[in-house]
Formats: structure tokens, sequence, C-alpha cells
């Protein structure tokens, strides 16, 4: 019976002991695996590679083509209604006679003005035409050339005919015969002429003619 109880002593002695060393056993194992850890990061800092700078390739731009220096117009004034800007328009006195001395001047101002900015812009053409004129290998810049150049010249046309009448408005004001209707011989108004100076029909008179050449048409 003794020899019982002594081997009931040491199993129970026996498993206090492999319960006491349980949590060391815990304990180192949670101990070993931070050091996994530090070793995985430092197997994963690797050294960066360095990489070449790309060589950017010098890539020759053609030169833009040359653009005619656009002319500076003045600024356009509160209320202008004319085509030449910069001149303000002619405020009517009530009373005042129609084609009196002042109005005469700001008609022969607007009529020089608008002369001289048409000219300017026939030498700007004729320059345009003659530095740019180039003879190119390439059938299509050539036809790009030409149709610019007929363009150029009908506007210029156009502003010619339109030059002969500011010459014969001018004319007409040195005549005293500036601001009547061709037709009728009723009073043009200062306000058709601030819009149109080369008008030589009243507004009557004008919408008959249009309507004249419509049924021509």
């Amino acid at each position: 019976m003794a020899v019982k109880k002594k081997s009931a002593k040491t199993k129970a002695a026996v498993k206090k002991k492999a319960a006491a060393r349980k949590p060391a056993t815990r304990k180192a194992a949670t101990r070993k695996t931070p050091v996994k850890k530090a070793a995985k990061k430092v197997a994963s800092k690797k050294t960066p590679v360095k990489k070449k700078p790309a060589v950017k390739k010098s890539v020759k731009k053609a030169a833009p083509a040359r653009k005619p220096v656009a002319r500076r117009k003045p600024k356009a004034v509160k209320g202008q209604i004319g085509p030449v800007p910069g001149i303000a328009p002619y405020h009517e006195k009530r009373g005042e006679e129609y084609m009196n001395e002042q109005q005469v001047a700001h008609f022969r101002n607007i009529l020089r003005a608008w002369k001289r900015d048409l000219m300017e812009e026939v030498d700007r053409t004729v320059h345009h035409m003659q530095d740019d004129a180039a003879n190119f290998p390439d059938p299509n810049d050539r036809a790009t050339q030409e149709s610019e150049f007929s363009m150029e010249l009908r506007a210029r046309d156009r502003e010619r005919k339109l030059i002969k009448k500011i010459d014969e408005a001018i004319h007409n004001l040195d005549n005293e015969d500036y601001g009547y209707c061709e037709a009728c011989g009723v009073e043009i108004g200062v306000k058709r002429l601030e819009a149109r100076p080369t008008a030589t029909l009243c507004i009557d008179c004008k919408i008959l003619d249009e309507i004249r050449e419509k049924q021509m048409g």
C-alpha cells in the first residue's frame, strides 16, 4: 500500500512539473518569433537599384512660319457706330442746322481716317505678297499660298471700290451736296451717315432700291 501511495505522489509531482514547464515553452516560442520577423525584415530590405536617367533625344523643331505683323487698331470709343474706331459719334443739338460746319468737319474727319486705314491695308497686302511669295516645291503648299493671295486680292479689290466711294463723298462735302439723297433730295440723317458715311440714298429710297434688285434678280 505504501508503494502505491508513493507512486501516486510521484505522478502528481510529475504532472505539476510538466504544468510548470509548459508556459516556459510557450514563452520561448513567443520569444523566437520576433527573431524570425526581424530576419524577414532584413531579408526584405534590399539595396535599391539606381536607374540610369533616360537620355532625351534632341529633336530639331521646324521653324514656325512667319506671319505678317498685325497692325494695332485704335480702341473703339463707347457708343461707336461708324466704320472708324477711335472717333466718337456726333451728338446733335436741339434746333441745330443740318450739315453745319461742325457736322461737315466731323464727317470729313471720318472719311479721311477711313481712307487712310484702307490705304494702309492695301500697302500691307502688297508688302506681304512681295516678302512671302516663294516657289514651294510641294504643289499643296503652292496651292495654299495661291488661295491665300487670291482671297487677299479680292478683299483689296472691294476696298479699292470703297476708296473710290469715299473720294466721291469727300467731293460732295466740298460741293455742299453731302448728306442728301440722290433720288429724292431728302436729308439722309446724321445717324445713318454715322453708320455708313458713304451713303447716297435715304433709308426709304434704299429699301425701294433693294426691292427692285430682288425683283430683277
